[in-house]
């Protein structure tokens, strides 16, 4: 699942470096948060065209590392989107 994490990625401009999607301004805990709150995938999809099946998925296994207290490094990205 190591390229499924790729996905993630950190940008100490965005969020104030708040783990996000492939650089996107959508962090990992809105997606976790809307999951939680009942929307489906596909709900998610619709709402952000952009937005893979993967990316949710890997935004689930991410929660999943943390929750299991494994160490997780996301990628940094230093350049503003």
């Amino acid at each position: 699942m190591p390229d499924l994490l790729d996905r993630i990625t950190v940008n100490p401009a965005i969020f104030g470096g708040k783990p996000i999607i492939r650089g996107h301004r959508l962090a990992v805990e809105h997606v976790l948060g809307m999951l939680a709150a009942g929307d489906d995938l596909h709900t998610l999809l619709e709402g952000y065209p952009w937005l893979e099946r993967e990316d949710v998925l890997a935004c689930v296994e991410y929660a999943r590392r943390l929750v299991a207290h494994e160490h997780v490094e996301p990628r940094i990205v230093t350049t503003a989107a």
